[in-house]
């Protein structure tokens, strides 16, 4: 398939690994917005298993490639960057995006065209976008099915660093007073210390230790938590030795003299860190002792006093986030229906099907409202 400005657009399925990768990386370094989810230190880990029914989209301008799509076709189905079963999409793909070595108008575009092709060289009936931006869901084409849009809250570091006071100045009095104290709570028992794992050795170590704390605790929620399961294990094993081996780990361990306070899995990206996932040990009775707060703020510390450019909580609405974060994006999941009258319908269906649960959902709380009141 050829466009009017000599870009052509070419479909690949079960693309050879190895010729895919080496396209992925040098594609990877003229991508001005790069996120590490859309690097293929993240893809190469879960292509092979995540990606049983692999569909590459590729743009290409005199033999240069200039945009690269990664997609999973399941049936009629294809799954951006992701797999579409659940146990595979276990480690959570965010900041998700095809690859685009243009920005502007330029890079709209070509999303427009390799979302074209995804549609009409495959005959695809479906789309779903994990994480993506929200103005992605535009470019993408097709009708929408479902959306569902979540806070993406960060620390913008670059800013921070162009004002006096430091980090801490810029937190609420009520969360500085807690971070505070728990920071105090902790010296009694020895000097805080936040290491970073530099060797193998220690990062098997370390991996093993975040997951077995972070699993005790989700266990006590009553829900298994990130790491449950031979696959998230063995991908989180590979996915943090090819990070650490290129610099895009922090794995970090706070310690209190001799006590372990907990782990933090952050990546990170041309000076973005993501803080992706922790175990901690679970704080002492009375409740000033706060782990993950305090693991956060010294390793937010960390990053400024290092020259990143944002620490980001990525997805999610926890009150630990919006109590730390400076700033806040959106990132988005959707469904799409293909092109066209089949799809038109399915979106009017979806549309009303929403509708009537909404309306049912209001008529429900007004009667628990009535009959709370006649209690």
């Amino acid at each position: 398939m050829r466009d009017e400005a000599s870009l052509d657009i070419r479909l690949s399925v079960f693309p050879e690994k190895a010729s895919l990768a080496a396209r992925w990386r040098k594609l990877e370094e003229a991508v001005p917005d790069l996120s590490f989810f859309q690097s293929w230190t993240w893809m190469g880990c879960l292509f092979e298993e995540r990606f049983p029914a692999p569909v590459v989209i590729e743009a290409a301008r005199a033999g240069e490639t200039v945009g690269l799509a990664l997609f999973n076709r399941r049936g009629r189905t294809l799954h951006l960057g992701a797999s579409g079963a659940p146990l595979l999409d276990a480690p959570f793909i965010e900041h998700n995006a095809p690859l685009v070595a243009a920005a502007g108008a330029e890079r709209d575009r070509i999303l427009a065209l390799l979302f074209a092709a995804a549609w009409a060289e495959t005959g695809a009936r479906h789309l779903v976008l994990s994480g993506v931006p929200p103005a992605l869901v535009s470019r993408a084409g097709g009708h929408l099915l479902r959306l569902q849009e979540r806070a993406a809250p960060w620390v913008d570091l670059a800013a921070i660093r162009r004002e006096e006071g430091g980090y801490r100045a810029r937190l609420s009095s009520n969360t500085r007073y807690q971070v505070t104290r728990s920071i105090r709570r902790y010296e009694r028992r020895g000097p805080l210390t936040l290491e970073h794992a530099i060797s193998p050795t220690t990062l098997e170590a370390w991996l093993t230790a975040l997951m077995d704390l972070h699993g005790e605790t989700w266990r006590r929620r009553g829900k298994p938590g990130a790491f449950a399961g031979p696959f998230a294990r063995r991908f989180h094993a590979a996915l943090t030795a090819k990070a650490l081996a290129r610099g895009e780990l922090d794995l970090l361990r706070l310690s209190a003299g001799g006590d372990v306070v907990g782990y933090l899995y952050n990546l990170r990206l041309r000076g973005r860190v993501s803080a992706y996932q922790s175990g901690l040990v679970a704080a002492a009775e009375g409740g000033h002792e706060k782990p993950g707060l305090t693991l956060h703020v010294l390793a937010i510390e960390r990053s400024l006093a290092g020259g990143d450019v944002a620490y980001d909580f990525l997805a999610g609405d926890d009150r630990y986030k919006r109590s730390l974060a400076t700033e806040s994006a959106d990132l988005a999941w959707a469904d799409l229906a293909a092109p066209g009258a089949l799809g038109w319908a399915q979106a009017g269906a979806a549309g009303l099907a929403r509708r009537l649960r909404a309306r049912l959902g209001t008529r429900l709380s007004s009667a628990r409202a009535a009959g709370s009141e006649g209690r």
